[in-house]
């Protein structure tokens, strides 16, 4: 298949064109040959009166002209045409549909540590995010779930299923921090957690613009009582 604006090589003219210029070809050789007749009979009638040379000459002229005219026209008729596509219109990709997340999916407490990604993945998913991909495991780095929101947001969270007396500390924060911007290419970092964040965690995350989830925010984000987390940082404008 041809690429857009492709030319498509030459093109025989169709016989009905052919046809017209081939009559108009004939009719012209035939004035040419009458014009030629006019000539000799005016030249023989020139050298009886000795006066009618020129005009003689002029017919000559015109019939020749004649002539070439048919000539040229049988050339074109024979000759390809050649024409070039018009250029195809590219479909849009189509726009992936947001997946349905039933109620089950997002009950934070019925599953393990590895479930608990999981429901935040869906919770990414429910509120537009697409694609959403579950990514922790041995060498994540930091990274449990890495999302692309609506607006075109890269948005890489951390999951932490603790209890309520286990807090996040400064360094769980910092090492998150380390690798969420500069190796996952976080536009919105975030940390998730059923309990709760100690201040010194709170305080390193507000200077490097992580987002703090901690387990009131999320029952209040599960529920649909709070904003998802990335609307918490204003679009960059660049």
């Amino acid at each position: 298949m041809g690429s857009i604006g492709e030319d498509r090589g030459p093109v025989r003219r169709g016989p009905a064109a052919i046809g017209r210029d081939l009559v108009l070809a004939i009719g012209l050789a035939g004035a040419c040959v009458g014009g030629l007749a006019l000539f000799f009979k005016t030249a023989e009638a020139a050298g009886d009166s000795g006066s009618g040379a020129p005009a003689a000459l002029l017919v000559a002229l015109a019939a020749l002209g004649a002539l070439a005219v048919g000539l040229a026209l049988l050339r074109r008729s024979a000759a390809p045409v050649r024409r070039r596509e018009a250029p195809r219109t590219v479909a849009a990709a189509p726009v992936p549909d947001v997946p349905d997340v039933g109620t089950e999916a997002l009950d934070h407490t019925a599953v393990d540590p590895d479930g608990f990604e999981h429901t935040v993945a869906a919770l990414c998913a429910r509120d537009g995010c697409t694609p959403v991909e579950v990514v922790g495991g041995a060498g994540d780095l930091g990274a449990d779930v890495i999302a692309t929101s609506v607006d075109g947001r890269r948005v890489v969270l951390q999951c932490k299923q603790y209890a309520e007396d286990h807090r996040v500390g400064s360094q769980d924060l910092q090492r998150f921090g380390g690798t969420c911007f500069t190796v996952h290419g976080a536009d919105v970092a975030v940390v998730v957690t059923t309990s709760s964040f100690t201040a010194p965690a709170a305080e390193y995350a507000a200077t490097c613009g992580i987002v703090c989830v901690d387990g009131e925010a999320l029952a209040a984000w599960t529920d649909r009582l709070a904003p998802p987390p990335w609307e918490a940082l204003p679009v960059d404008p660049a």
